[in-house]
């Protein structure tokens, strides 16, 4: 029997990390792990959500000796575009897991953008001593065995959910989160082309972290009502239940964040991503999606691949 410990973005109420969260946990349950701790920022609300003991993200050391194994991921834990604080903090529990002995194991990660010459060489050194390391994306393989470093190609954590399918027709999701470069101007564009494309259908604009996304898809949901769409609704507060519930019901998906476009890919909706950050353009590629731009303002040819799709 093994005692695991999990490191990752976990209790910011962020739906994607939450659901790779609850895959981790109950892999692990079914492998009849012994104890499963998960590093949180809400370790009351986390233990209760994923049903396993939590500990605060500060007071891991305890809990880290009297665990077998380190587990690190799933998500963009390990790189500095987000900042360079949160990679040392990730690299500082994964160091003091090898320091005192423990196994580590890097979880269908995507590796990098790590701009910084310390943060590069710090991660390189921790994943040499790691004893599994699963990516998500060709990209990090790729950089992972430009520093010598073998590891194994996985899909994303939630690509394992048995998800459902429903798909009715008449509903359009967007995704969106706020950003520095998502500007007035990008969103007044992109609803224009929704208008136009879709004013028969249900427009459902998802928040999927509240602290982060709700604002602007408040704002997203005004612009629409504005341009003359009599049928919006924006929601919230959303469980990770009711998130894939809700998900599955759409025809089509805009998608910003990277796990808004994972859910409608499982979903089996229509999808058409929003490139904000490396992961969402390599998630594209790999699974030949369209996607625009936040510097665009003309989305007519991705929109015509979106809707032929």
């Amino acid at each position: 029997m093994t005692r695991y410990i999990v490191s990752g973005y976990i209790g910011f109420d962020n739906f994607g990390d939450e659901a790779i969260a609850h895959v981790l946990t109950e892999k692990l349950k079914a492998g009849n792990a012994e104890k499963i701790t998960l590093i949180s920022s809400n370790p009351q609300r986390t233990s209760v959500l994923h049903g396993v003991d939590a500990c605060p993200m500060l007071g891991f050391f305890k809990p880290l000796i009297n665990s077998d194994v380190l587990i690190s991921g799933g998500g963009s834990l390990l790189q500095d575009v987000t900042s360079l604080k949160s990679l040392i903090y990730y690299l500082c529990v994964i160091y003091t897991a090898l320091l005192t002995g423990k196994k580590v194991e890097i979880y269908s990660q995507g590796i990098g953008p790590i701009n910084s010459k310390i943060g590069q060489i710090l991660t390189r050194i921790a994943l040499k001593h790691c004893s599994k390391i699963t990516v998500r994306d060709k990209k990090s393989r790729e950089l992972l065995k430009s520093w010598g470093i073998d590891s194994e190609l996985v899909r994303d954590a939630v690509f394992d959910l048995n998800l459902p399918v429903k798909n009715q027709k008449g509903i359009v999701g967007v995704q969106l989160r706020n950003y520095p470069t998502l500007s007035e101007d990008f969103l007044i564009s992109l609803a224009g082309e929704i208008v136009k494309r879709f004013s028969d259908k249900k427009i459902e604009v998802f928040s999927f972290q509240d602290s982060i996304d709700w604002d602007v898809c408040e704002r997203f949901a005004r612009i629409l009502t504005k341009k003359g769409h009599k049928n919006v609704e924006v929601l919230h507060g959303l469980s990770i239940n009711e998130v894939f519930e809700r998900v599955a019901g759409l025809e089509y998906m805009i998608g910003m964040r990277f796990h808004a476009n994972v859910t409608a890919i499982k979903s089996g909706v229509k999808t058409l991503a929003i490139n904000y950050d490396i992961k969402v353009k390599k998630l594209a590629e790999e699974y030949n999606l369209p996607v625009i731009e936040l510097y665009q303002r003309d989305f007519t040819e991705e929109f015509d691949k979106f809707q032929a799709l």
